[in-house]
C-alpha cells in the first residue's frame, strides 16, 4: 500500500500532538542511539532530534514516498527503508520510538517483545497506536465497502485491520521484560470544518486500503458514499464544525537490567 506524505501532512499539527505526548513520557535525557520506527515524513523524527541530536537518531520506514519527504525535511538524519515486521537493530539501543505504525503490523505484540530484547538495560520502548476502529470514521468505511459495486472486495472484513488487544495483554506480554511499564489511552477531540475535512483526514491513513481495494475506477463514487455517511455520523456543533474523536493507545516500557 503506497502512502502520500503530502496527504498525511495536511493535518500535521493534529498528527504530531500524540507524538509529542509520547515523547514527553520517555524518561531519557540522553541517547546515543535512538530510532524512530515508522518515521513517516519526519514530523515525529524531529522530536527525537530536538532532544537527542541528529547524529544520534535514525528514522526507518517501509515507504519510499515517506522516506523521501523525511530526508528532505531532516537532511542531517539517517533514514533507512525496512520492514518492521522482521527488523531489529544491529546492536542494543537506548530508544525505540514508534508513532502510529504498529497497528498495521500483524502480531505486533510479538514484534514488540522481540524489540525489547534489543534495548540496552534501562532503554525505552515507546509506542503510540490509533485505537479507533469502533469510531464512526472507521465503521462507515465498512458500511461503504459493502454498499456499492465494489462490495466483493470487502466481504468478510477482508480490508478491516484487526483491533488492538486490551491493555492487559500488553502488560502481560511486555511486563516480564520491563523495569517499568505504563499503558494508557487518550482520546483526542479534533474540531473539523465539515464532513469533507474528516474524509480528508482519513484519506491520509485508514481510508487508503479501502480506496485501493475499491479500485481507481470507483474512487470518486466510494468517496461520495463515504462522505454522505460521515455527514450523518458527525452532526454539526453549535459553530457548524464536526467533532472527530480519536482514541489512541500509548505504551512506554523501560527495559529491566536483567
Amino acid at each position: 500500500m503506497a502512502w502520500s506524505s503530502q496527504q498525511y501532512l495536511k493535518f500535521e499539527d493534529e498528527r504530531t500532538r500524540p507524538a509529542q505526548d509520547l515523547m514527553a513520557r520517555v524518561p531519557l535525557t540522553t541517547a546515543s542511539r535512538a530510532f524512530d520506527l515508522g518515521c513517516g515524513p519526519g514530523n515525529s523524527t524531529e522530536l527525537l532530534v530536538e532532544r537527542f541530536g541528529a547524529a544520534n537518531v535514525t528514522g526507518v520506514d517501509s515507504d519510499d514516498n515517506m522516506l523521501a519527504a523525511a530526508r528532505t525535511r531532516l537532511p542531517a538524519v539517517s533514514f533507512d527503508k525496512v520492514d518492521l515486521a522482521n527488523w531489529v537493530p544491529d546492536a542494543p539501543v537506548d530508544l525505540l520510538y514508534a508513532n502510529a505504525v504498529f497497528q498495521w503490523i500483524p502480531d505486533h505484540i510479538s514484534v514488540l517483545e522481540q524489540l525489547m530484547d534489543h534495548l540496552k538495560p534501562g532503554g525505552v520502548l515507546a509506542v503510540q497506536m490509533p485505537d479507533n476502529l469502533s469510531e464512526p470514521s472507521h465503521l462507515m468505511m465498512e458500511e461503504t465497502g459493502l454498499a456499492g459495486p465494489w462490495s466483493k472486495a470487502f466481504e468478510g472484513g477482508k480490508i478491516r485491520r484487526k483491533p488492538l488487544p486490551p491493555a492487559s495483554t500488553y502488560l502481560d506480554r511486555l511486563g516480564p521484560k520491563s523495569l517499568r511499564l505504563d499503558v494508557w489511552h487518550t482520546v483526542y477531540y479534533h474540531p473539523m470544518a465539515d464532513a469533507a475535512a474528516i474524509v480528508e483526514w482519513v484519506k491520509g491513513t485508514g481510508l487508503r486500503p479501502y480506496l485501493n481495494a475499491a479500485g481507481e475506477e470507483n474512487r470518486e463514487a466510494f468517496l461520495t458514499d463515504y462522505e454522505a455517511r460521515i455527514d450523518k455520523a458527525y452532526p454539526p456543533m453549535a459553530d457548524g464544525r464536526r467533532l472527530l474523536a480519536f482514541p489512541r493507545l500509548f505504551i512506554v516500557a523501560v527495559k529491566s537490567p536483567n
